[in-house]
């Protein structure tokens, strides 16, 4: 099998996250991007994005395959069946410590986020269209400023954790 007919390191990569979060004691998060293709309460979702918990105490009937992620999960304290396509998943990472791995956007034809993002994403970007699928690190950032920055504020619990593009 060449590498143009190999199968996506994606799936893999998601559920080798997943194990790590579980065997460290950690709470895995994934992030994903919301469109017609994705089974989630819509009422959660903000910017076209979703961050699910996907811990064993969070779910159930946790399925991890190479193209779907299923589940079934409580929102508002009533159970609902969650299908995730793997080529939406955005980023799995620690809530506890934001590590994890971030991933590139699956370019599509037709299908459209819910919601218009406010920013723009990077598709958008000249790097995006290089072809080849690039793994981004979630870091967190550092306490103490440097010298030339000026201090920063913490920030607010339940943040993101930043993304750093790593070649």
């Amino acid at each position: 099998m060449t590498a143009p007919e190999a199968t996506s390191t994606r799936p893999y990569l998601i559920r080798a996250l997943y194990e790590w979060c579980t065997d460290n004691g950690f709470t895995p998060h994934i992030a994903v991007r919301v469109d017609r293709g994705v089974q989630v309460p819509r009422e959660f979702v903000r910017d076209g994005e979703i961050v699910l918990n996907i811990s064993y105490d969070a779910t159930s009937g946790l399925q991890m395959g190479n193209d779907f992620i299923s589940f079934t999960a409580r929102f508002g304290g009533q159970p609902r069946e969650i299908m995730v396509p793997v080529d939406k998943v955005m980023a799995i990472y620690a809530r506890e410590t934001g590590q994890g791995m971030a991933f590139p956007p699956v370019e599509e034809e037709s299908d459209e986020a819910v919601e218009s993002p406010s920013e723009p994403q990077a598709e958008d970007t000249q790097e995006a269209h290089a072809g080849d699928e690039r793994v981004v690190q979630l870091v967190s950032t550092p306490a103490e400023p440097a010298d030339d920055e000026p201090p920063r504020t913490p920030p607010p619990s339940g943040s993101r954790p930043s993304l750093k593009l790593v070649k």
